[in-house]
């Protein structure tokens, strides 16, 4: 992927978190990639927020799955709420 150029599809709070989204978007078959700068860190996993990135081409694409993957299932007292 040299030679690729990155957009910013997503801004995760905390380092775990933008793992885990990475993780997602592989899945999904898009290559994706924390900002190198966010990521260091002497201490190890920053808590600080962490741009990922994915090929320009496919940045709708993942940005769209991020969103729908990680949208919040309603909490149960909005449910009963809906009775």
């Amino acid at each position: 992927m040299k030679g690729m150029e990155w957009a910013t599809v997503a801004t995760a709070p905390d380092q775990l978190t933008a793992e885990a989204w990475l993780q997602l978007l592989r899945q999904h078959g898009i290559p994706s990639r924390l900002m190198p700068a966010d990521a260091v860190s002497f201490l190890g996993v920053t808590p600080l927020p962490c741009r990922v990135l994915a090929p320009r081409p496919r940045a709708e694409d993942a940005r769209r799955l991020l969103e729908e993957l990680t949208r919040a299932a309603p909490l149960a007292e909005e449910r009963e709420e809906e009775r």
